[in-house]
């Protein structure tokens, strides 16, 4: 059993279909605090932050403790979440028909073990619909997702090509997670 620090549903399915069982306790850490631009610093400042919020408030000692954060970077833009549905139009349209990569990292730490991971999955995709992506737009899934993008969803029938694992994709690296936990 461990912690998830995360309030991310899509964070809870991953560990439910790699068979990791875990109880669910988020944060509060505000991301805006980080000054970087840059989306490997921001992504590790912001897994570091909501680390250090959650260690402090939980530690390790009765489970292990599991903290990820995403970012997405396209055209070398830092893309986070969509303020409204301009923004997520603006970051999708940036996305169509390029290359787009889903950058996740996670720090894993227990009694004996400490993980800290980067890892970086590229999607290349065709031109999204127009209509697709606004009914995609309304629908509100695109909200509270890095980069506005669904790739087990909204992006799938678009995914040209992909280098890395969707999970890293999806907010938490799993087949790296899973050497690291403890029987």
């Amino acid at each position: 059993m461990i912690r998830l620090g995360s309030n991310s549903p899509t964070r809870a399915l991953i560990l439910n279909n790699f068979g990791i069982e875990f109880t669910q306790n988020g944060g509060s850490f505000d991301e805006d605090s980080i000054q970087t631009t840059n989306p490997k610093s921001f992504c590790y400042e912001a897994t570091r932050g909501k680390f250090n919020e959650l260690y402090s408030k939980y530690g390790v000692e009765d489970m292990p403790l599991l903290v990820s954060d995403s970012v997405v970077t396209s055209h070398g833009e830092l893309l986070r979440k969509a303020k409204d549905e301009n923004d997520a139009r603006r970051m999708l349209e940036l996305q169509s028909g390029s290359e787009t990569s889903v950058i996740t990292c996670m720090i894993y730490k227990s009694k004996t073990k400490e993980l800290i991971d980067i890892s970086i999955t590229t999607y290349e995709f065709e031109k999204f619909d127009k209509i697709h992506l606004e009914e995609y737009i309304k629908s509100g899934e695109c909200f509270g997702k890095a980069g506005a993008i669904m790739v087990e969803g909204f992006c799938k029938p678009y995914i040209k090509n992909v280098i890395g694992y969707e999970s890293t994709a999806m907010g938490l690296c799993a087949q790296k997670l899973i050497p690291f936990l403890e029987e």
